[in-house]
C-alpha cells in the first residue's frame, strides 16, 4: 500500500491525512476482492522498519490502526471475512494487540475470504522465527521439509502468493512474503494507493488473467 505520503504532499496535506485515504482505499479493495471471489487478500500496512519514522507519525498510525480496526468488525462480519494479522504481535502496543486479539477471535468462524493485514511485520524475522521454532519445538532435520516450514511462518495455512501488487511505482519487494512470493506474479502500477481503490485491483487482475504460470516447468 504505497504513495499515501507521496499522495497528501501532491495536495498540500500531512502524512496523517494521506493514510486516512489510505485507509478509505482498504475499505474500498476489501469489498471489490470479496465480490470477484478472491479468498485470501494480503495487505502490507506497517512494517518492522516503519518504527523508524518519526515518533508523532508513528503514535498516530497506531492510534488510526485502533480506530479502524473497530470499525472493521461489523463490516467484516457483514461479509463473511476472516480477519488474521501476520507479523510480530509481541512488538506491538497493548491496546493494537488487543484488538487485532479480537477482531481474529470475533471472525474465526467466517470462511468467504481471509483479509490478512501485515502489521509490524518483516519477512526475514518471520523466517527467523520460524527457524528458531522449529528448534524450540526439537524437529529433528529428517522431518524438516518445505511444508513443516511454512506452517510455522506466520501465514500458517494460506497459501502461496499469485499476485503481488505495487503500487506507486515501486520495484522491490519491500521485505514483504520472500518465502510465499517464490513464485508470484508481480504487477506495478504507478497508481498511489489511495487512488488504486476497486477499479485498480480490477485492472490488476485482468493483467493476471494473460499471465502463462509455469511454476519453472514448460
Amino acid at each position: 500500500m504505497d504513495g499515501n505520503g507521496r499522495w497528501a504532499a501532491q495536495r498540500g496535506w500531512t502524512r496523517i491525512k494521506g493514510h486516512k485515504m489510505g485507509v478509505q482505499a482498504v475499505d474500498e479493495v476489501l469489498e471489490e476482492a470479496a465480490r470477484v471471489g478472491i479468498r485470501h487478500l494480503s495487505l502490507y500496512a506497517f512494517s518492522t522498519e516503519n518504527w523508524k519514522r518519526p515518533a508523532a507519525e508513528v503514535s498516530a498510525l497506531m492510534a488510526m490502526l485502533r480506530m479502524y480496526l473497530r470499525a472493521f468488525m461489523p463490516k467484516l462480519m457483514a461479509n463473511g471475512i476472516r480477519f488474521h494479522h501476520i507479523g510480530d504481535k509481541e512488538g506491538l502496543p497493548a491496546g493494537v494487540a488487543a484488538d487485532i486479539a479480537t477482531l481474529e477471535a470475533r471472525t474465526a468462524h467466517l470462511d468467504r475470504m481471509t483479509f490478512h493485514l501485515a502489521v509490524n511485520y518483516g519477512s526475514r524475522l518471520e523466517i527467523l522465527h520460524a527457524a528458531r521454532k522449529c528448534l524450540a519445538e526439537g524437529l529433528a532435520a529428517a522431518d524438516l521439509d518445505e511444508a513443516a516450514f511454512q506452517q510455522r511462518l506466520w501465514t500458517g495455512a494460506a497459501p502461496d502468493v499469485d499476485l503481488l501488487i505495487r503500487t506507486s511505482g515501486e520495484l522491490r519487494i519491500s521485505n514483504f512474503l520472500l518465502w510465499q512470493a517464490a513464485y508470484a506474479e508481480f504487477y506495478v502500477t504507478e497508481t498511489l494507493w489511495p487512488d488504486f481503490r476497486a477499479g485498480g485491483l480490477r485492472e490488476a487482475l485482468e493483467a493476471y488473467a494473460q499471465r502463462e504460470r509455469r511454476f519453472g516447468g514448460l
